[in-house]
Formats: C-alpha cells, structure tokens, sequence
C-alpha cells in the first residue's frame, strides 16, 4: 500500500487499522486525509451526518517576506493587485485547509463541515506575519 514505507507497511497497515493516524508518519496521513470532504455547509444533501465528533481548528502562521512588504505598500500607494500577496494568501489557506483535513483524520471523521477560514496581520517591531485559522465540525458520514 505506502511502498515508501516497505520494511514499515506492516506497522503503518495496523496503525490504520488501529485507526491510531496521530502515530502515522505525516506522508501518510496526508495521503489518506486527501480525500476527506471538506464543506462549508452545515448539511450536505446526499451525505447523512451519522455522529459529530468534535470542534477542530487548524492554525497557521507564515511570514511576510521584508521585499513582498515593501511592494505590498507601493501597490497601496499607486494602486492594483499585489500578485505576491495574493499567492502568500493563496499558499496559507491551502496550508491551512492541509492541517484542518489532518487534524480531521486524527479525530477519526469522513469530513469537516461548517468550514470557516479567518485571516488575521499580526505586525510589531517592523515585522508582520499572516495568521490563519480554520474550524469546522468533525463529522461521521454515509452517502445515502
């Protein structure tokens, strides 16, 4: 199954089986949680919530670059978009949603609904960095 694991597969394969992902190395557990639903609705239609797990959250923070502040603020001045802000934009939140799917793994949920994604500038001392959140409910689910 995880061929770069072979001498591992073995413990891996009970560790799932265990449903014990928090012991999983992160290239696995990022594997498997590629496929959990991710939603922002409360209900979706052709999915039965069948247990609510848990509120979780996933929290990343990243770095403005001191030269993409720089521009950042000649952009505000003359105008137009900052396409460096908007890929370190872009970055967080696939990052951001990456940890929401792991941390939905570990609780052992199908999918997250409710997804809310807040941005925030922290900034002191001639520095600013991007802080994101993400939350959603944990949910059991079964098509129907």
């Amino acid at each position: 199954m995880f061929r770069l694991f072979s001498k591992n597969e073995k413990k891996i394969e009970d560790l799932i089986a265990a449903e014990q992902y928090d012991e999983l190395p992160t290239d696995v557990i990022d594997e498997l949680a590629a496929d959990l639903i991710l939603t922002t609705e409360f209900a979706m239609p052709e999915y039965k919530v069948t247990q609510r797990l848990d509120i979780i959250t996933a929290e990343c923070v990243f770095g403005m670059n001191m030269f993409r502040d720089m521009f950042a603020s000649v952009r505000d001045i003359l105008g137009g978009r900052s396409g460096a802000s908007q890929k370190v934009l872009r970055d967080a939140r696939k990052t951001c949603l990456t940890e929401l799917r792991r941390e939905a793994l570990i609780s052992g949920a199908d999918a997250v609904i409710g997804v809310d994604l807040d941005y925030s500038e922290i900034s002191g001392g001639g520095k600013s960095m991007l802080l994101v959140v993400a939350s959603g409910t944990a949910v059991k689910i079964q098509l129907l």
